[in-house]
């Protein structure tokens, strides 16, 4: 069926790539509106959190989002001029609903004041009214003015992604353009490996855009698509020009491509077949941002297998020869070559390899035990942004670090009939004082906490400032209540306190809510879903490469080299970014890394393993020798391996010279898990327990009696 395919490319080059030029011209067009629609962090999940959050907004009337402005005056101003320039600033902004420092105690403190401008529309809607308001706020001479919250964040991150994404263009694509004039000797075989990764990222993000019609899409997809999608490309191109050269050596064109397609083709449909179906275990997890990783990484595979086996085959066709045009230099030939050599010596000391390739992978490992993993938050964001600068000062100054969003759980409780019947008002003063006396809570805030009214008989006194004071308690059949906890940010303890008063019988209905409830709900859903993602790698993963190379040692043994690299890639992105190792300040790790980066990187490894092993099996059936053939696979493939994991380690440890923190630590992570899989792994330890393993390596079920020449 590849022969047909290639033969198929071949005779009809000119369509092929006329039809290709056609699908980037349309879907170019809608790539560049592409981060128009995208929104938020993408840590969404429809749960207890967000239906306590439509209560809040839809009987107590809080808004749906806001904006804080900061106010700031130098010492020198008077307080007359500071008051009268925030009057000047409010009275400015007609048809918005405004909360001004005046309002309440509380709101103005020493040189620093802030008002807050409210909405009833969703943080990532607001751009059009953010940038009204940038035209509106004028700092004067000694007084300024900041905006800050979540829809400003919300702005900037998408901003600061986009600007991540052509630094990291910037950084990544020359020196790949370098490591691919190293690897073929020449400028034109080196420049259409990134002409493929540019087009399969623009069509793809072209298809992406209309997912925005079905589902809220992350800003992080503006960076995990090209990053996934501009290193796979390049790699599976790398792979297929590679071989089509060496074709080139000994038949025609059209012979040359078939060839290629039938061998490479092969390699990159399988390594697809594998990242696909991986990226597709994080469809289980639903949350948005996991979610859209999914069906934007699997698209970008699709894309990037699509067109190395359609469009790159019809390039080559209608190149011809001219692919060793503005050769550099040459290449030598394998037999000579260093790879040659190495293959060698591993193989003539395959227990020694061993050893010290499984030592290291495992003193990586050690950090990993002391993983701690967050949401990202207003820390994803550079520091020098000014809107995490103001909204860090605004909690300094005016948010006890014990009444903060962090610690706070939103609480409402509903009854049958009016809460203020005195059997209501007993049932939930009654669960109210559990929690107050329970030690995890630092303070409980209530209609129970407004002073001289401390039992539910004195709530029903008519008094003028009554109703006021508790409508912002009290809506007809619901009253919510705020509770501040002891424990640190971001605490196991804070999520399991949470979860555990949620499933508690209270007498009544009660629905919980805050930071800490989202967190929880978060954390619950990626560790109760990921297992079920992870089966369904690992045993897709088995049957494709067991498929692949009629063989069950192969496959088995990818799997559990793949978890133990992993693991060590994790320990070392702990000791960096966590424990303060070449960063100039300690983060927790991101909670989207050790998914993303397993997911991600368990499927592009195969990329390597297939490669590699499809080589070792082609020179195994044609001689039977398990170990000529492994040192003539390592020979013939360890230079394109380490060609392609540069590349890939070059894209995406880009991102490690951005601003954004998920993305920085994910790139990161993405660029050391490759290094240890095309190195340690694939080219110490594999031909390492291939020699060990011997004949084995073959078995499946009679196959090798069967395909092994006499």
């Amino acid at each position: 069926m590849l022969l047909k395919l290639g033969e198929i490319a071949y005779q009809k080059r000119k369509l092929v790539f006329f039809s290709w030029i056609m699908l980037i011209f349309v879907f170019s067009f809608f790539a560049l509106r592409l981060p128009t629609v995208l929104s938020g962090n993408g840590f969404v999940y429809h749960g207890e959190y967000n239906k306590t959050k439509d209560i809040l907004e839809k009987d107590f009337g809080q808004p749906k989002s806001s904006i804080i402005l900061l106010f700031h005056k130098k010492s020198d101003i008077s307080n007359q001029e500071w008051t009268e320039y925030i009057k000047e600033t409010f009275n400015q902004l007609h048809g918005f609903s405004v909360t001004t420092p005046f309002a309440q105690e509380g709101m103005m403190k020493g040189n620093d004041a802030y008002g807050i401008i409210s909405f009833n529309k969703e943080p990532e809607s607001l751009g059009k009214e953010i940038n009204q308001l940038h035209r509106i706020l004028k700092n004067k001479k000694g007084l300024t003015v900041t905006m800050t919250g979540e829809p400003i964040m919300v702005k900037d991150l998408n901003e600061a992604s986009q600007s991540d994404l052509a630094k990291a263009e910037m950084i990544g694509l020359p020196i790949a353009l370098i490591v691919l004039i190293l690897s073929f000797g020449g400028i034109v075989a080196a420049a259409i490996p990134i002409i493929i990764g540019v087009v399969t990222i623009l069509i793809t993000m072209g298809i992406v855009y209309f997912y925005s019609y079905e589902t809220n899409l992350s800003i992080f997809v503006l960076n995990i698509i090209p990053m996934i999608g501009l290193a796979l490309s390049i790699d599976f191109a790398l792979l297929f020009i590679n071989r089509f050269k060496e074709e080139l050596n000994h038949v025609p064109v059209g012979k040359a491509i078939q060839t290629t397609v039938a061998t490479a083709g092969r390699s990159i449909i399988f390594s697809g077949l594998c990242l696909f179906i991986g990226l597709s275990g994080l469809l289980f997890i639903k949350i948005d941002i996991f979610q859209n990783v999914a069906l934007g990484g699997m698209t970008v595979v699709f894309i990037s297998a699509l067109s190395a086996i359609t469009f790159l085959p019809a390039l080559l066709s209608l190149m011809g020869t001219n692919i060793n045009k503005l050769s550099l230099f040459r290449i030598k030939e394998n037999q000579s070559s260093f790879w040659h050599r190495f293959a060698l010596y591993v193989m003539k000391q395959p227990i020694l390899m061993a050893v010290i390739a499984f030592s290291i992978l495992l003193a990586g490992l050690i950090p990993a035990k002391d993983m701690n993993l967050k949401i990202p938050g207003i820390d994803s964001l550079p520091k020098n942004y000014q809107s995490r600068i103001a909204f860090e000062s605004f909690q300094k100054k005016f948010i006890p670090e014990a009444k903060r969003e962090e610690n706070r759980v939103i609480v409402i409780f509903q009854t049958n009939g009016s809460v203020m019947e005195d059997r209501n008002l007993e049932k939930i003063k009654h669960v109210v004082q559990k929690l107050e006396k329970d030690q995890m809570v630092e303070t409980v805030i209530s209609p129970f906490s407004i002073p001289g009214f401390q039992d539910p008989d004195q709530l029903l006194f008519e008094d003028p400032n009554l109703p006021s004071v508790l409508d912002s308690f009290v809506k007809d059949n619901k009253m919510h209540v705020e509770v501040f906890l002891k424990t640190e940010v971001h605490s196991s303890k804070a999520r399991e306190w949470v979860n555990a008063w949620s499933k508690r019988q209270l007498g009544l209905k009660a629905t919980f809510g805050g930071h800490i409830k989202f967190e929880q709900e978060i954390f619950d859903e990626i560790y109760t879903k990921s297992p079920y993602g992870l089966l369904l790698v690992f045993i897709s993963t088995l049957i494709i490469l067991t498929a692949a190379f009629c063989s069950l040692l192969i496959p088995i043994k990818a799997i559990l080299m793949n978890i133990l690299s992993l693991g060590c890639t994790f320990g070392i992105v702990v000791w960096i970014f966590q424990e303060g190792h070449f960063v100039t300040t300690p983060a927790d790790i991101a909670m989207i890394l050790p998914v993303f980066v397993f997911t991600l990187v368990f499927g592009l490894s195969m990329d390597y393993e297939v490669f590699l092993i499809s080589r070792i099996q082609e020179f195994y059936l044609n001689t039977g020798d398990n170990s000529t053939a492994t040192v003539n696979g390592l020979t013939y493939t360890s230079k394109i391996i380490t060609s392609a994991a540069a590349i890939m380690i070059v894209v995406t440890g880009a991102f490690a010279f951005t601003g954004v923190m998920p993305i920085k630590q994910l790139g990161v992570g993405i660029a050391i898990a490759i290094f240890i899989d095309a190195t340690i792994v694939r080219m110490v330890l594999v031909p390492s327990l291939m020699k060990l393993l011997g004949d084995w390596n073959w078995w499946f079920f009679g196959y090798q009696k069967q395909k092994k020449p006499a």
